[in-house]
C-alpha cells in the first residue's frame, strides 16, 4: 500500500532554549517541543511526574454535591447502583467506584447494560431495574451526559443520578443532582481530557479526602485507571500522563488480582507498557461485552481472590479467542466480496452487508480493512433483530459522521463522531444506502486522504542513534495520543550486504549511512514487496521507530521500519 510521508515542522529557537536548560541531544529537545514541553519545569513534570502534581478533585464542578449525595445515601441506608458502559473505560470505572464504596457500605450493586439488548449508555431497562429493586441513587460512569430523557424519567420515579462522564455535553444537560464532567463550559477543573475511569478516580479521591483516608485508598485502583486511559485512547498529556505513569508502576509491581490474572494468562514476561494494555489486556476485557456480558469484566476487576480471578480471566480469554476467530473470518469474507466485485474495487468507500456477520466485531472489521487492505471510509453492516445495524470507521482527515448524516433519509438511527459512527436502517434500504454513501464520499473526499499518511517527527542521522540517545527516548513513555512513539526519517542509506528476507514476508535490515562504518539493524514486518528497493544496491530512505532487541542475552538498538522508498535527490 502506497503511503505519503509528512515531516513535522520545528521551532529552532524554542529547541535551542530547551537544549540550553536540559543539555540533552538537540533532537530530543525537538521532540519535546513538539509535545508542548518548552522549559525545564515542564520537562521535569514530563520525565518525573508525581501524584502530587495531580489537581485537587474538589476543583471539579459539582464534586461537593456528588459527595454530599453519597453521604446522604449512606446515612439513609439507600440502595446505590453503580452504572457504567460495557467497554474497558466503563467497566474499569464501575470497578473503581464500586470497590471503593463497597469497602464501607454494603447496600450497593453494579449494573452494566447488555450491548445488544440495551445498547450504549443509560437504558430504559437499567432504570426500570433500579426502580423495581428500590435503588434511589445511580452513579453513572462513562455515560449519562446526553441521556436527558431517561434521567428525567428516572427522576420522576424517585431515582437520583450522579453523572461522571467525559464525553462532550450538549446545551441541555440531564436533571442529575451532580454532573462531574470537566468539559462542561463552566467547570473550572484545569484538565479536560480525563477518561471516564479517571473521573471515577477523582470522585473516589475526593471521598477519601472527606473521610480522612490516606491517598493510598484511592491509588490502589491506579492500574484500572491506566488501563482505561490506554484503551479509550485519550490524550497522553497532563493528568492522564501522570495517572498512566503511576498506574503502570502499579500494573508491574502490585496489580489488582484481576489485572494480574490477565497478565499471567497472556504470558507477558517483560515490563508492561501502555502498548501492552492496549493490545493484550484491553481486547480480553472488551471481548466480554462483544461476545456476551460485560459484567464478567467488572467481576474480574473487583475479585480479591487471585484463583477466582484466574477463573474469570479464563472465560474472558476464551471470549477473546472466539472474537478473533470471528473477526478474522468476517475480514476474509469482506475482502473476497471486494475482490470479486469490480465496482467495489473501484469505489472511494467500502459498504458491505452480510446478515450472518456478528454485530460485536463489525467495528473491528471496518478498522482492519482500512489499516491493512483498503484505505477508505468503511462501513460494515449486519442483521440485528429485524433491522440492519453497522459500524463506520474513517481515514485520517475525513468526517465519516457528516457523510452518514447526509444519508439520514435512509437511516432509522445514527450517531458517532468524526472518525467512527454507528447506524441502523431497514434491510430494504441497504442498496440505496451503499450508493448514496459512495456518492457522498466520492464527491467530498480529498483524493490525497485515500493515501495513508505517515507523520514523521524529525529527520535523524545514523550518528545520532546511540544508547545514550535511546535511554532518554524511552523515558518518553507512557506513550499515547499527543505523545506518540517518535517516528524518524533517515535518508540515503545503503544495504551493508546483510539485509535479507525472513520467512518470505519480513525484511531484516542491515544498512549504513555515509561514512559511518557501523551498520544499523532493523526489522520490517510484511515488507517483502519492498525488498527490490534494497537489492538494487542504490540509496534509499527509511521511516522507522526505535526499539531494543534482546537476543541470547544481548540487547541492541533496533529500528522498527515502517516504510522505505528510493532516495530522492535534492
Amino acid at each position: 500500500m502506497q503511503k505519503r510521508w509528512t515531516v513535522k515542522g520545528h521551532q529552532p529557537k524554542q529547541e535551542q532554549l530547551l537544549q540550553s536548560a536540559l543539555r540533552i541531544h538537540p533532537l530530543l529537545c525537538r521532540l519535546l517541543v513538539q509535545r508542548g514541553v518548552t522549559n525545564y519545569d515542564a520537562a521535569r513534570l514530563f520525565f518525573r511526574p508525581t501524584l502530587n502534581d495531580l489537581h485537587d478533585p474538589w476543583l471539579m464542578k459539582d464534586m461537593d454535591k456528588a459527595i454530599s449525595r453519597i453521604e446522604e445515601a449512606f446515612f439513609r441506608r439507600e440502595k446505590i447502583l453503580v452504572y457504567g458502559d460495557y467497554d474497558v473505560d466503563g467497566t474499569t470505572a464501575v470497578a473503581t467506584v464500586y470497590s471503593f464504596l463497597q469497602t464501607m457500605y454494603k447496600n450497593i450493586e453494579f449494573y452494566i447494560p447488555h450491548r445488544y439488548r440495551e445498547g450504549y449508555g443509560i437504558s430504559m431497562q437499567g432504570i426500570e431495574y433500579a426502580r423495581d429493586n428500590e435503588f434511589s441513587l445511580i452513579i453513572a460512569l462513562d455515560c449519562g451526559i446526553k441521556s436527558v430523557e431517561y434521567i428525567t424519567y428516572a427522576r420522576e420515579q424517585g431515582i437520583d443520578f450522579i453523572i461522571c462522564d467525559h464525553h462532550l455535553p450538549d446545551a441541555i444537560l440531564p436533571p442529575a443532582v451532580a454532573i462531574l464532567n470537566p468539559k462542561q463550559p463552566d467547570c473550572p477543573y484545569p484538565y479536560k481530557e480525563l477518561s471516564g475511569c479517571g473521573i471515577g478516580y477523582k470522585l473516589v479521591s475526593a471521598f477519601a479526602q472527606k473521610l480522612g483516608l490516606p491517598p493510598s485508598e484511592a491509588n490502589k485502583y491506579l492500574d484500572l485507571v491506566a488501563t482505561s486511559i490506554a484503551a479509550d485512547i485519550v490524550p497522553m498529556t497532563g493528568e492522564n500522563r501522570i495517572l498512566a505513569f503511576h498506574g503502570l508502576i502499579k500494573v508491574n509491581e502490585d496489580p489488582l488480582p484481576g489485572i494480574k490474572a490477565l497478565i499471567e494468562l497472556s504470558s507477558l514476561k517483560e515490563k508492561l507498557t501502555i502498548s501492552n494494555l492496549v493490545f493484550v489486556i484491553a481486547p480480553r476485557v472488551n471481548a466480554a461485552g462483544r461476545m456476551d456480558d460485560a459484567r464478567k469484566a467488572v467481576n474480574l476487576f473487583i475479585e480479591n481472590d487471585l484463583q477466582k480471578a484466574k477463573a474469570i480471566a479464563d472465560i474472558l480469554h476464551a471470549d477473546n479467542f472466539d472474537r478473533k476467530e470471528i473477526d478474522n473470518t468476517i475480514t476474509q469474507e469482506a475482502i473476497a466480496l471486494i475482490q470479486n466485485d469490480a465496482t467495489q474495487a473501484a469505489r472511494k468507500s467500502t459498504v458491505l452487508f452480510q446478515s450472518h456477520w456478528h454485530k460485536g466485531v463489525v467495528g473491528i472489521v471496518a478498522s482492519r480493512l482500512i489499516d491493512k487492505y483498503y484505505y477508505r471510509p468503511t462501513i460494515i453492516l449486519t442483521t440485528s433483530n429485524d433491522k440492519v445495524a453497522g459500524s463506520a470507521r474513517s481515514v485520517t482527515g475525513f468526517n465519516v459522521y457528516e457523510a452518514i448524516h447526509q444519508c439520514k433519509d435512509l437511516l432509522e438511527n445514527y450517531g458517532g463522531h468524526f472518525y467512527a459512527a454507528g447506524m441502523t436502517l431497514k434491510p430494504e434500504n441497504v442498496p440505496a444506502f451503499q450508493e448514496k454513501f459512495e456518492q457522498v464520499v466520492a464527491t467530498t473526499i480529498n483524493p490525497e486522504l485515500l493515501i495513508p499518511e505517515i507523520v514523521i517527527d524529525t529527520e535523524i542521522n545514523a550518528s545520532d542513534i546511540t544508547p545514550a540517545f535511546y535511554n532518554i527516548l524511552k523515558q518518553f513513555e507512557p506513550l499515547g495520543p499527543d505523545n506518540l512513539r517518535p517516528v524518524f526519517l533517515i535518508r540515503n542509506v545503503v544495504d551493508s550486504g546483510y539485509s535479507k528476507l525472513v520467512k518470505e514476508e519480513h525484511i531484516k535490515f542491515s544498512v549504513k549511512q555515509g561514512r559511518n562504518f557501523s551498520s544499523l539493524q532493523g526489522i520490517g514486518f510484511y515488507m517483502a514487496d519492498k525488498f527490490q528497493i534494497i537489492s538494487d544496491k542504490q540509496p534509499f530512505d527509511m521511516v522507522f521507530t526505535l526499539d531494543e532487541n534482546e537476543w541470547n542475552g544481548t540487547v541492541n538498538l533496533q529500528m522498527k521500519v515502517i516504510d522505505i522508498r528510493r532516495a530522492v535527490s535534492y
